[in-house]
């Protein structure tokens, strides 16, 4: 493993999640600020859109279109000349909180959730996750897990990666051409590690942000540690392969995920590292 340094790009934030690398600028919600940024590579920072309920994934529709996940009141948002409408209404399925969202090259959009209220003191209970089709339709497509979060398409479209929080490990689906998540399996367990944000490389490997840890690890199918990075600001709660080339690791750091303590605090980052395998497959 290699010793890396990270770089502060961006700071002044309240709690960055959810980074996609998009037409050349890194995006990223300031959940606890509620509005989408973009980030140029060299830190200049515009907003986006606010979003009223909190935002969290981000994705895009095949003609370009930018979806958003609206976490309090658990909808699927669409930009549409600026303004926001609904895309999908999901609070009749997702039992907690909306988080993390990869859109696949159909537009279908899978939306994790946490289970249950974790800042209302409920007890952590098993969740789905979501899929929502391009018209808004939107169904279970898997049951019985453990706080979905971050979330990555590989195999040209054919599997997906979901990191389960609350289980400390990396699971994977084979998705069908109807959508449908099946034969479910281990991709990794994680030792001692909470599995937040993620993103996959050109090597089949998936970077897992780990709040707790405050690293960033590059992990292989079986749960081998390739690489890690100690950011340098706090905990990493999300990362993203980006860059012209791809191999630009962006991190998003803050001191808590607290929303009073954060929106107080301002001391969320956007930091950056140099990785040797640029990243591949979706978001």
């Amino acid at each position: 493993m290699s010793e890396r340094t990270t770089t502060i790009l961006l700071d002044g934030l309240a709690f960055p999640e959810g980074p996609r690398w998009h037409e050349g600028r890194l995006f990223f919600s300031d959940q606890h600020d509620r509005r989408v940024l973009a980030m140029s590579a060299d830190g200049q920072a515009e907003t986006i859109v606010e979003v009223p309920q909190q935002p969290s994934g981000l994705g895009w529709l095949p003609d370009g279109r930018m979806l958003v996940v609206s976490m309090l009141d658990r909808r699927v948002l669409r930009l549409e000349d600026d303004q926001l409408v609904e895309h999908a209404d999901l609070s009749s399925l997702a039992p907690g909180e909306c988080n993390d969202m990869v859109v696949d090259t159909h537009g279908r959009a899978y939306v994790g959730n946490f289970g249950f209220d974790m800042y209302g003191g409920e007890s952590a209970r098993d969740t789905c996750m979501i899929v929502v089709e391009p018209d808004g339709s939107a169904r279970v497509a898997a049951d019985g897990l453990a706080f979905p979060n971050g979330t990555v398409i590989t195999d040209g479209g054919f599997t997906m990666i979901v990191g389960e929080s609350y289980a400390g490990r990396l699971t994977a689906f084979t998705i069908t051409g109807d959508g449908a998540l099946v034969a479910r399996r281990l991709f990794a367990q994680l030792d001692g590690a909470i599995p937040d944000g993620i993103c996959l490389d050109a090597e089949g490997a998936v970077w897992v942000a780990c709040p707790l840890t405050g690293r960033c690890l590059r992990i292989r199918e079986g749960g081998e540690v390739l690489d890690e990075i100690d950011v340098a600001n706090d905990f990493a709660y999300a990362c993203m392969l980006g860059g012209d080339d791809r191999r630009t690791l962006y991190m998003c750091t803050a001191p808590s995920s607290d929303p009073n303590e954060t929106t107080r605090v301002r001391s969320g980052h956007i930091e950056a590292t140099q990785v040797d395998v640029p990243g591949a497959g979706l978001p």
